[in-house]
Order: structure tokens, then sequence, then C-alpha cells
């Protein structure tokens, strides 16, 4: 999901022009040719993108920056071939393509099945593709069929989702750029880092119990996600809680997976408590998002976790057999 300015389009009323009289024996005006509907996503084609090559640049895990925000790119091979770069995203049920991996990788789409691909902020159809390998670190799955998403957040080739995930252990280095994808062996939490307890929802979706202003709040863990999201009981909470509107509110548009929009206000919220662990200058985008419908959880608080936070850490633990989130947190 990415987070854009939004720009407003006023078109000014002008006064209609007096009708044009034809001559007589003029001939008629050729008809104006029928409008073409844009081709769907999976059949436009490639993009000829310009590359720049910045030597700094990390090429997996970025931190969350006063001028970006961090992501998670996991170093994938698929069909023997990679790696390519897939982003993280916890949030998201099952891993996918983009287009254009999967025209390198030779993949037939199949256009006469789709399938309904749910995102953030809606639905689209999308084809399916066969992969016979898909391997990352100690994650071997079998042959399957993935879907093809129109976009992978921030640039990477297809998204890892949660497919695959169980009693998984990920160790990802914001201040080293890496990421390891291992077995768990059940390995509690060294010294200097804190732990966040979570529970599965939806399979193996990550959800904590947080505080955010002493509203109890249900968290997603979504680190495919750029921004933090909340929903309207949410924002109706700490509205009541401040007995007053919350401030600093303005007009923000959302963009996910499937580049539908929906919009919503952001603003400045108190400070998110997850266990031990406190965000402060906190701020998140408010609505009833597509994602938050579909999973039930527009009648209580809920907020979605994205990078802009996560990105903040020095490392992230996420230890599926464990149940639970290790931090440590990015020494200044």
């Amino acid at each position: 999901m990415g987070v854009f300015a939004l720009p407003i389009l006023v078109l000014l009323a002008q006064a209609e022009p007096a009708p044009a009289v034809a001559p007589p024996d003029a001939a008629p005006p050729p008809a104006s040719p029928a409008a073409v509907p844009p081709l769907p996503f999976y059949l436009e084609p490639n993009p000829i993108h310009e590359v720049t090559v910045i030597a700094d640049e990390p090429r997996f895990v970025a931190p969350t920056r006063r001028d970006r925000i961090g992501r998670i790119w996991a170093p994938v091979e698929i069909n023997g071939q990679g790696p390519f770069r897939l982003v993280l995203a916890t949030g998201a049920s099952h891993s996918a393509l983009t287009p254009r991996l999967a025209r390198t990788l030779g993949l037939t789409m199949d256009v006469d099945h789709l399938v309904m691909l749910r995102g953030a902020t809606g639905t689209t159809p999308v084809p399916m593709v066969p992969v016979r390998s898909f391997e990352v670190g100690e994650l071997m799955m079998e042959p399957r069929r993935l879907p093809v998403v129109p976009d992978a957040l921030g640039g990477a080739e297809g998204i890892l989702g949660m497919d695959g995930l169980a009693n998984k252990r990920i160790y990802i280095d914001f201040r080293h750029d890496s990421i390891s994808i291992v077995r768990s062996k059940g390995q509690r939490a060294v010294g200097g880092f804190q732990t966040i307890p979570v529970t599965f929802m939806r399979g193996r979706l990550l959800v904590a119990d947080a505080f955010i202003g002493g509203v109890p709040v249900k968290a997603i863990i979504d680190t495919g996600g750029q921004a933090t999201l909340g929903n309207e009981a949410l924002r109706a909470a700490l509205a009541e809680k401040r007995r007053k509107r919350l401030q600093e509110a303005k007009l923000d548009q959302i963009v996910g997976a499937t580049m539908d929009v929906q919009f919503g206000m952001r603003q400045t919220t108190p400070s998110i408590a997850l266990g031990t662990l406190i965000v402060q200058n906190s701020a998140m985008t408010f609505a009833d998002f597509e994602i938050f419908k579909h999973w039930k959880m527009t009648e209580e608080p809920a907020v979605l976790i994205g990078m802009d936070v996560l990105g903040l850490l020095d490392t992230l633990i996420i230890d599926y057999r464990r149940k639970e989130i290790q931090v440590k947190l990015r020494t200044t």
C-alpha cells in the first residue's frame, strides 16, 4: 500500500457556445471513434524502466528514515532461477508474482480462469501462473499456482505471503540489510530484545493486543503495508477518550496492491503501546478500509501496523512457532 498526496482538480464552469450552423449541402461531420477500453494490467506490455544505481541503497532490507518508509524484501528462487526480490507481507494470505516477473520466468498466465485478489483497498480479478518450485532459506513450497498482482509494493517483483511460513522464524536486520527464514527451534529472546506475544487470525495473520491512548485495540502486524491504518471504531474511541476530535487531520488516499484507491483522514495519535514497546509521535490514516470489512474488524478498534512503524526497529524477529515477535530497538 502506498500513501500519496491527494491533488484536487477543479473544472470551472463555462458558458455554452452557440451551436454551429452547417452550410447547405455540407457533408456530415465524421463520427467520433469509439473509446477503447484499457487493457487489463496482466495484458499490458512490460514498461521500460530507467534504473539508477545508488551505491548505498540496501538490496533487501531498508529501515524507515525521515525521507522514506522502510521495506523488507526476501531473495526468492523460483523454478531454479533468481533470486528475485519479493516483499515480505505478513498480512497477505498467499504469495504472488508481478506480470513482469511471470514473463521473465516464461510462465503462461491463465487469463480464462481468473480469481479474485483482495487487497487493503479493494478487489480485482487476476490470472494464475503455475510454479514448479519456490524457495527462500528453509522455506520450500511444492508446485502450485500463484496469483499475478498489479503491484508488489515499492517496486518488488512479487509478494511473499504467509503461506509456507508455519513454524518458521524470520530474522530481519535493518542495520545490516539482512533477512533469513529458517525453521524455528523455539528460541527465546536474547538480551536486548523485547517480546510481543501474538495470536493467529484467519490462518497465520499476526494479531497483537495493543493500547493507543489508553484504548485497547487489536493490532495486525503487516510488513507488506507502508502506512499504518486505523478503522473508524478506533478513531471514534480515541475522540471519546479525549472528549474532542483528534487534531491535525488531513485528507489522505491509500493505494493498495490491487491499485484501488480509498480515502481516509490522516491524524496524529497518542502513543502506541505494544507490550513494553512504546511508539511515540505516531500517526495513521483512519477509514473503514475494505480489508477491515473483509476481516470483520469494523465494530471494535483495530489498527494495521505498517512499515512506517516497523521500519524504525533495529531488528525484527517473527517466530511463528512461538507465536511471538521479538524486537530490538534502534540505537541513536
